[in-house]
């Protein structure tokens, strides 16, 4: 079977035990299921009541010949048998009641009615050249009664409900047992198969709907009420047929299973050897019925005794609804096929190697599955992929099927071991919940040191230091170190381990020789401070800008005095350190501020001048020192003005950079009449220097005074522009002063009108108003009373006779309270009488 091949939709099996006995010396010739018990019948006229193992428990001797048929009620308490003699029984299971009849004429067919069991529907029909139905009337007797004749031996009878189906020579009729009237005749196709070589088979999927196979026809027909307006003479209800359809195969027997059909083929075909048609093995398809087609779900051959034997009509297909159980009669076997489960479905994975998929579906349907553990399968899953050879895949689903069950972990890690593949299921190990022995991560760290130095430190970086004996691992790593002690992953992963470990002093040491990265985050994360008072000069060479933020942060373990003296003979270091100090805390290094002259003048003169700008505590005159000694003139000139020596800066500044802007704009920044008296002087005779001062004086100076002293006859460049120059800044200055003359006066008058609007709005005065001298209440407690009241501007009040007599000529008074404090327009006075 190749791999593509479908999934079966049934598995079968013989029903044996007493079936076994029974098929020996007996044959069977039809069987009725209940959803408790079968019911067997055979050739030599016994009835077996089976369990559905197939044990015999009870057994009825009914007839010398060949029992045709056998029919239970619903309930299963009641029994019809016929025999090809023309014996007609029909019986309790359990009750002493009885119906005997014998006829001259073999019968084929007896149906009870479903609920027989109720008294008022003790009813069976018989099917021989007449169909005859009994009814149990008064006096508990009998009463046949003809139903159809005419057409031939009635051969098939199915009873559903009110609804009986039979089929004769010429074809299927259905009777309504409510109005008694046969509601529709489907003739059968092929007129030319025998009806007893070829049967019809009848089953009722529901209580509306019967299907009917008949030769290799198959039709599925529906009983429907009748409208109304159509009754007239005819009955209630008509038939509808929904799916018709031929098949490859003659039909021995039907099914329903869901809105599928299954069907039992008699199958016949040449002979290779002999090239005659012969019997072959019958087949059950399960198909999907189509308006006027089918599709086919699948076909499965059946192996049963004596098929080369058997004719179409010594098949029957019988079904429990209840179970989807299908049960196949053939004279010498009877097969069981059932619905395949979750068990099976994973059965057919597993022997088609599909691991997968039944893991998935084990673990889908855990709760459900009898048959197999989902570790079962998956231990399979994991062999069969090592088998395969896809040991990353195999040690992958390992993660997922061993779990947390060590063992098994264990024991999966030897047999890895076995065949050479512990690097496949090292990544996968469990690290933790759970951990496994200490043995096996050691055992897989050797491998790696033996073989791959890059796999041995990633293993090493991601599995926690607790896993395994450190102490072991070590002294592995510093014996390979032996025969190559220069590799540069061994000395990393030897300073991880002494990191795990807790020595972090040699970690340190190795971390400092390889110039690792991780370097300064062991020394934060574990507080080596103290290990690196003595390797400042390794860490600054290995990346200053890192090292000095560090010490720098760390200030209170490693003072800044031991780090200048460390850096004493690697100046240029030193600096680096010195300058990030200066950059956050003028104060911390003052000490150092003579040291840095030197330092930035030999390493980072662009920073000197500010640094000389943002000291405090810089020697100005060593540094001038400096800075002359280099000819730094920058640098001198703003230490000279610094110093008080202005003019001397001038005139570095005139006679060494020969820059009349920078000169204008330092005589600017000193704001000294003598500075621009010298640059004047030394200017007069420089057409540039005048051109310049002429541009850039006119705020500062008149230029009246330098104009004056221009000789008569120089050439000046752009004389015209620059004059033309100062009369605009002149005329923008008197612009300026005449617009902000205007805004003073407007601002003035405004507040003047503000104030006197305030001024002329009332004073609310009431009882709770106090004099601000005597405190006693302002108003008096009789209003009828004359009273004097001076209330001011500031909101003050005061009894008349409170306010101390003035002693100035003006009448006008002021608040003695806000008097004393300022003269203003608020200390008015507002005088009130009465």
């Amino acid at each position: 079977e190749d791999e593509s091949e479908e999934e079966p939709k049934l598995k079968y099996e013989r029903l044996s035990n007493g079936v076994t006995e029974i098929l020996q010396k007996d044959a069977a010739s039809c069987m009725t299921v209940h959803e408790k018990f079968l019911a067997l019948g055979t050739h030599y006229g016994k009835v077996y009541l089976l369990d559905v193992q197939g044990n015999i428990t009870q057994k009825f001797d009914v007839s010398p010949v060949k029992i045709n048929q056998i029919s239970l009620d619903e309930s299963g308490e009641h029994m019809g048998v016929c025999s090809e003699d023309g014996k007609v029984q029909v019986f309790g299971l359990y009750s002493a009641e009885e119906f005997h009849e014998t006829f001259d004429c073999p019968i084929k067919i007896v149906a009870v009615h479903p609920h027989f069991v109720r008294s008022h529907f003790k009813q069976f029909v018989t099917g021989g050249k007449k169909l005859l139905l009994y009814e149990r009337g008064w006096m508990n007797r009998w009463k046949p009664s003809v139903l159809h004749e005419g057409e031939g031996n009635i051969r098939n009878v199915k009873w559903r409900g009110h609804l009986i189906a039979w089929a004769n020579n010429m074809g299927v009729k259905i009777l309504d047992m409510i109005s008694k009237q046969r509601i529709t005749n489907v003739p059968r196709d092929d007129i030319s198969l025998r009806p007893d070589m070829y049967p019809c088979s009848l089953c009722w999927k529901d209580n509306l709907t019967l299907i009917i196979g008949w030769g290799n026809s198959v039709k599925i027909c529906s009983v429907k009420e009748r409208h109304a307006s159509e009754m007239r003479d005819l009955p209630n209800r008509y038939v509808e047929i929904v799916f018709q359809f031929d098949t490859e195969f003659y039909i021995s027997g039907l099914a329903p299973l869901c809105d599928q059909l299954v069907i039992l083929s008699y199958v016949k075909e040449i002979s290779e050897k002999t090239e005659v048609e012969c019997c072959a093995r019958p087949r059950l398809d399960i198909v999907q019925p189509l308006p006027e087609s089918c599709e086919e779900i699948s076909s499965d051959a059946l192996t049963v005794r004596g098929f080369q034997e058997n004719e179409c009509r010594d098949y029957h297909l019988e079904y429990s609804e209840g179970e989807s159980l299908f049960y196949i009669i053939s004279p010498r076997d009877v097969v069981v096929a059932k619905e395949r489960d979750q068990d099976d479905h994973i059965d057919w994975l597993l022997e088609k190697k599909k691991y997968e998929e039944a893991l998935m579906a084990a673990e889908i349907s855990q709760k459900t599955i009898k048959k197999h553990k989902i570790l079962d399968i998956g231990l399979a899953y994991i062999n069969h992929l090592v088998e395969k050879g896809e040991y990353d895949l195999a040690a992958r689903k390992c993660q997922k099927i061993l779990g947390k069950n060590t063992e098994l972990w264990e024991f999966e890690v030897y047999k890895f071991k076995e065949i050479g593949q512990l690097k496949a299921i090292s990544r996968y190990l469990p690290r933790r919940d759970p951990v496994l022995k200490p043995l096996i991560y050691e055992m897989v760290l050797h491998e790696f040191l033996e073989s791959d130095y890059e796999g041995f430190a990633t293993l090493i970086k991601e599995w926690p230091g607790d896993l395994y004996n450190n102490t072991i691992i070590v002294q592995a790593v510093v014996d390979h170190l032996k025969k190559d002690p220069q590799n540069r992953t061994l000395l990393q992963t030897l300073a991880e381990l002494y990191t795990y470990d807790q020595r972090y002093g040699r970690a340190l040491e190795i971390y400092l020789t390889l110039r690792h990265k991780d370097v300064f985050q062991l020394i934060h994360k574990h507080n080596l401070f103290s290990s690196i008072r003595d390797k400042i000069v390794l860490l600054m060479d290995f990346d200053s800008e890192k090292a000095v933020d560090m010490l720098l942060d760390n200030e209170d373990k490693i003072s800044i005095d031991r780090v200048v003296e460390e850096l004493e003979n690697r100046p240029e270091l030193q600096h680096v350190y010195l300058h990030k100090l200066f950059k956050r805390d003028h104060r911390k290094g003052q000490r150092y501020h003579e040291k840095q002259i030197s330092l930035y003048a030999e390493y980072d003169r662009p920073n000197l001048l500010p640094f000389l700008r943002d000291s405090t505590h810089c020697p100005l005159e060593k540094a001038l020192e400096i800075c002359q000694q280099r000819n730094f003139v920058e640098e001198t000139v703003y230490l000279l003005s610094r110093m008080g020596n202005s003019r001397s800066a001038l005139k570095m500044i005139m006679e060494e950079l020969q820059d009349v802007d920078k000169a204008i704009e330092f005589a600017k920044e000193q704001d000294d009449g003598e500075l621009w008296e010298d640059l004047i002087l030394y200017s007069i005779d420089k057409p540039p220097f005048i051109t310049g001062l002429l541009n850039n004086i006119g705020t500062h100076v008149d230029p009246i005074l330098l104009i004056h002293r221009i000789k008569e006859g120089m050439e000046i460049p752009n004389l015209r522009d620059s004059l033309v120059k100062i009369l605009q800044d002149y005329n923008l200055q008197i612009l300026l002063r005449e617009g902000c003359k205007k805004i003073l006066v407007a601002d003035s008058l405004s507040l003047l009108k503000k104030m006197h609007r305030t001024q002329m709005k009332g004073v609310l005065v009431d009882e709770e108003n106090i004099c601000e001298s005597c405190l006693s209440p302002i108003l008096p407690s009789d209003a009828s009373k004359s009273f004097n009241v001076v209330v001011f501007h500031c909101r003050h009040m005061f009894h008349k006779e409170c306010l101390p007599v003035s002693n100035t000529v003006s009448p006008v008074q002021f608040c003695n309270i806000c008097s004393a404090k300022h003269r203003g327009p608020g200390s008015a006075i507002l005088e009130m009488k009465k």
